[in-house]
């Protein structure tokens, strides 16, 4: 099981004030108590740098929790082939390529909870995955939406 991080996870932590940077920082605690991977796909971060500041905020960010385990996880040909599988699965196109490559990261270790505050196309993407949790991110927002199975269905536990 790992944890895996979107755009929208890592920017909160880049916010001491953001109303859910505890609660990311929790997921990441507990992963690293229980020795699971806490990974940022790549292609991830192509969505955050954006600008000098920014850039370098994130860069530090990145330093300050490799030192912790983070995983970065590249996009291989494996990758790549998974994520075209979740795309299609899903009926999808290009479109949800930076979505589906946090889902891709978390199906890979064989389970996972994903991060996000775009829970409903990520909860898409998963619906084969029943071991892939989406964890919404924001305000209010503590329910989970784990995914159900072909069907592409959610339910809220």
């Amino acid at each position: 099981m790992r944890v895996v991080l979107d755009a929208e996870a890592v920017s909160v932590l880049l916010d001491q004030h953001h109303p859910a940077e505890r609660t990311v920082r929790r997921a990441m605690e507990a992963a690293r108590r229980l020795h699971r991977d806490v990974a940022i796909a790549t292609v991830t971060l192509a969505e955050l740098y954006r600008g000098t500041g920014r850039s370098q905020a994130i860069d530090a960010l990145l330093s300050r929790q490799a030192a912790d385990g983070l995983l970065l996880r590249d996009t291989d040909r494996s990758l790549a082939r998974l994520v075209g599988a979740l795309l299609a699965e899903a009926e999808v196109g290009s479109d949800l390529l930076a979505d589906a490559h946090p889902v891709a990261v978390a199906v890979e270790a064989g389970g996972g909870v994903v991060l996000t505050a775009d829970p409903a196309d990520l909860v898409r993407l998963a619906g084969p995955y029943r071991t892939v949790v989406i964890e919404p991110l924001g305000p209010g927002t503590r329910q989970r939406t784990r995914s159900t199975g072909r069907q592409g269905r959610s339910r809220r536990s």
